[in-house]
């Protein structure tokens, strides 16, 4: 192979590093103007490729960054990837607020936690595309870029997690259908000719731990089972890029089964190109912020940083959020360790995607590029910002206090969310036009209002309780908002526990003493344990109200006066504290065992305080089955008109529809989600699991309304340990609602079917070195040939420092007994002096070789030389097939393979 030296200059890009897109390119100059990239007829691929056919390697690698410099002789403007929308536009490196006036603010919605809790696929999309239309905007202007670093889709398996407000809850299925609305209303539909904006499904996978047990997300190995990865933490992404075609896709900090995820083959190739495919439409992934960095300082997982940058883009990583990239990949390049090919598919697919947004086309032809800021905080916004507020609270507790009577008139508002204001928006939020506090919603309602704090979030001291007393002794009913807010948790802080925090409940008490109407608000993304409010008759009342956005004081006390009834429903399961301390955050197992009780609704073998789908209405509803419902189906005609098996869309097709007719049998209007779980019986599968729901609006005292619901084969599909998905038959139970109102058992009878067969890991391989053993070395890859009579080699671990072993020759054909030097990586040679100490030792990374048991490479990584070669053959045909020698190779499939074969 040709080797090419280069060099990148970096300066432009640091400077970049915060930069909003200002411009576009102008595809009426040359040398634009004559490339395929500016003919809007021919196919985006045919242009990317194009396009990037005319940047040099120098070029290409400094635009593999978030913070991209352009190319400036090409009229490439720079470009920042990194812009911001979890629950509206939203402060980041590509977004850029004006201090007053025009593009000043964004609408800002509830955190998705809330937005789940609604359980109402439609609002979703359309807080999507009001989300998309205000960036577009924002664009428009210079004040954003066009992709958006949204959703956060990782299911919220255990309570502590600090991010776990970011997501709409614990259940892969509702994940699954919010994502789907939440892409398509953000995009614009299914591969539309321009995309509204381009979404990043995030964190991909296996990621929801910040900091526990003693290690953080940098560095986390999460081991996971594949039966729990394909039922549980893959669905909402598969549904991301199988379903809605998302643009983009961000791997995650952790690794998952040992190997970093940026720089994981299995998890972006083998899965989410070759299986979902993510190449069809030129997806493009981008590393979480330094991800790649860690793969390198955190993981340890590579012995050179070089060959960090070579491992994530090889394995599908097309873009790093920081500066790994560009430090480390010219050097990478000098070592043959990457191809300019590599390169080029990483900016194709990069370019395919802003291709797709119209960048090089005229404005004039295209529909969002006339979008301004009359677009943005418009009324209808307002009202859905609002709206969704409303949809997502959750009553969890009435006596028939509330509604308030009429005959309340004075509000004694308690607790540290009292007065909140950017604490109602949560985290990943933009400047909002307005935030109604709560104070100010109680004032709206029309109530007379006195506040006091009392105490704060996490606080031991009593020095505000009799202020908060002496003014709830003069109201005719006491609200508190506490709870927990983001100093509790937060990106890159878990919680340590699941109780109330400080000494809240403590205020709490003395308030409930005093026989006053008495409702308690529980704010807040994360549950936390209520079993004493619950179980409290001084509190009347109890709420959830999550992170409530812009609107999110009026939204409560809409609620809280009976203007807007409540009908939102736990995103989550609440658990009692206790459940903190007998689980681990870092295990991820999911079915109970012996020392634990199991994690979600679906496998909590436990009793919950608040189950998940728990929601109170200040009505009452009835239902009953709408016809005769399906109950038996035969395997074999389900297929006859599903997708071929062992496709990836097998599962989607259509198993029966469901239909439960909804009466008010009380006096209030209101909405009413409905909710439907399946539990199949006897096959070690979850204890249920929620596989349809939908949100009926408006339902008058004796009216009724029909919730039609919608079964896929995916909705009685089982998982066994390889992660293959199975139809089995048997009996199951379809149970409406999470007291299962209604009970119907269904039969699937003839042969089981295998729906699909999932990829294995191809770099699954043996467990790591049995250092107590000495082995022979066999070489297998480019030199593949021994001789009888070889050398014996000792592997001794070098403390902290994964696959990291000194190697020693105690016995065989020159048993020196002394350690292996590579002797300034020119030779490998015993030089080394017996009793050399432990910083002297040359240490050798041994790393297995994908898909071959007890076959690795050995690389010189560290201690007294660092130079990165490989231990080679000289050659075969030397006198001595068993020389070695120090080499480095032109790429990674010509590493020399040896066979570790155990004495």
């Amino acid at each position: 192979m040709v080797r090419y030296s280069i060099s990148v200059t970096l300066a432009v890009q640091l400077v970049l590093a915060g930069l909003s897109m200002a411009a576009f390119p102008d595809c009426t100059k040359a040398p634009l103007a004559s490339n395929t990239v500016c003919n809007a007829k021919a196919s985006y691929l045919d242009r990317a490729t194009a396009l990037v056919s005319l940047m040099t390697t120098e070029e290409m690698i400094n635009n593999t960054v978030n913070g991209s410099p352009g190319i400036p002789r090409l009229g490439l403007p720079p470009y920042q990837w990194w812009s911001e929308a979890l629950h509206g536009v939203a402060y980041s490196p590509g977004v850029n607020f004006a201090s007053s006036g025009d593009f000043s603010s964004a609408t800002s919605f509830p955190m998705p936690i809330l937005l789940g809790a609604a359980f109402d696929d439609p609002l979703i999309n359309q807080v999507a595309t009001v989300v998309s239309t205000e960036a577009r905007a924002f664009n428009n202007y210079g004040r954003a870029g066009l992709d958006f670093w949204t959703p956060n889709i990782n299911p919220f398996r255990d309570p502590r997690w600090g991010r776990g407000q970011e997501t709409p809850g614990e259940d892969p299925f509702h994940l699954k259908s919010y994502v789907y609305q939440l892409i398509t209303g953000l995009q614009g539909g299914i591969d539309p000719k321009y995309k509204r904006v381009v979404a990043d499904c995030k964190h991909y996978a296996a990621y929801d731990m910040e900091n526990s047990d003693g290690t953080d997300r940098y560095s986390f190995n999460a081991k996971v089972a594949l039966q729990d990865l394909v039922s549980y933490y893959l669905p909402s992404f598969e549904t991301c890029v199988r379903d809605a075609h998302v643009g983009s896709v961000i791997c995650s900090y952790n690794a998952v089964n040992g190997v970093p995820s940026c720089a994981n083959t299995y998890l972006l190739q083998t899965i989410l190109r070759d299986t979902w495919g993510f190449d069809t439409y030129n997806g493009w992934v981008t590393s979480d912020c330094d991800a790649i960095s860690n793969i390198y300082n955190n993981h340890h997982w590579s012995p050179t940083a070089q060959e960090a940058v070579a491992g994530a883009l090889r394995a599908g990583t097309d873009l790093d959020c920081g500066t790994f990239y560009s430090k480390n990949l010219p050097s990478a390049f000098n070592q043959s360790l990457i191809t300019n090919a590599d390169l080029q598919k990483a900016l194709i697919n990069q370019y395919s995607s802003l291709i797709q947004l119209g960048y090089f086309d005229p404005a004039s032809s295209q529909p969002y590029r006339s979008l301004g800021w009359s677009d943005v905080n418009t009324a209808s916004s307002q009202a859905l910002a609002l709206t969704a507020a409303r949809e997502g609270i959750v009553l969890l507790k009435n006596d028939g206090t509330l509604p308030l009577s009429s005959s309340i008139k004075k509000l004694a508002l308690i607790g540290p969310w009292a007065n909140a204001t950017t604490q109602m928006q949560g985290n990943y939020n933009g400047r909002a036009p307005f935030l109604i506090s709560p104070e100010q919603g109680a004032t709206k309602a029309g109530y007379t209002v006195t506040f006091e704090y009392g105490t704060a979030i996490n606080s031991g001291s009593t020095s505000g309780f009799a202020a908060a007393i002496s003014a709830a002794k003069a109201a005719d009913a006491i609200i508190y908002l506490g709870g927990i807010d983001e100093s509790i948790e937060s990106e890159g802080n878990d919680r340590t526990g699941i109780a109330w925090p400080g000494n809240q409940l403590e205020l709490i008490s003395q308030l409930g003493l005093l026989g006053k109407k008495f409702i308690v608000v529980q704010m807040g993304g994360g549950q936390v344990d209520d079993t004493e409010l619950k179980a409290n008759s001084s509190v009347n009342a109890l709420l959830w109200a999550g992170y409530p956005g812009q609107s999110g004081g009026q939204a409560i006390f809409d609620i809280i006066s009976g203007k807007v009834p409540p009908a939102g429903r736990l995103p989550v399961t609440q658990y009692p504290a206790s459940y903190a301390n007998q689980m681990r955050m870092t295990d991820m197992n999911l079915r109970p065992g012996t020392n634990n009780p199991g994690r979600t609704y679906m496998w909590y073998t436990d009793t919950p305080v608040y189950s998940f789908g728990f929601g109170m209405h200040y009505t009452t509803f009835n239902y009953a089955w709408q016809g005769t419902p399906p109950t038996s189906f035969h395997i074999s005609k389900l297929l006859s008109n599903a997708p071929a098996l062992n496709t990836n869309r097998t599962d989607t097709a259509p198993l029966a529809t469901y239909s439960i007719a909804v009466t008010n049998t009380g006096k209030v209007t209101s909405d009413h989600v409905v909710l439907l779980f399946a539990k199949a019986s006897g096959n070690g599968q979850s204890i249920q699991q929620l596989v349809a729901y939908t949100r009926l609006h408006g339902i008058a005292p004796g009216a009724t309304q029909v919730a039609h619901l919608n079964l896929t084969l995916a909705s009685l599909m089982t998982v066994d340990t390889n992660g293959n998905k199975w139809l089995n038959a048997g009996t199951y139970t379809l149970m409406a609602d999470v007291n299962a109102r209604l009970k119907l058992t269904v039969t699937l009878t003839g042969k089981n079917a295998q729906l699909q067969q999932w990829p294995t890991d191809p770099t699954t391989v043996a467990a790591p070195l049995d250092t107590s053993k000495q082995y022979h070395l066999i070489a297998n890859g480019r030199q593949g040939c021994y001789r009888s009579g070889r050398q014996r080699f000792q592997f001794t671990p070098v403390k902290g420092k994964t696959n990291m072993y000194t190697i020693s020759v105690p016995r065989g054909r020159s048993g020196c007994n002394t350690f292996i030097g590579a002797s300034d990586c020119t030779a490998f040679s015993c030089t080394g002096v017996a009793g050399d100490d432990e910083s002297g030792r040359q240490e050798w990374f041994v790393q297995p070789v994908p898909g071959q048991q007890g076959v690795y490479t050995v690389q010189v990584a560290g201690g007294r030389d660092t130079c990165g070669k490989y231990m080679g053959v000289a050659s075969c045909s030397a006198s001595d097939p068993n020389l070695v020698s120090i080499h480095s190779s032109n790429d990674a499939s010509g590493h020399q393979e040896w066979v570790f074969s155990a004495v």
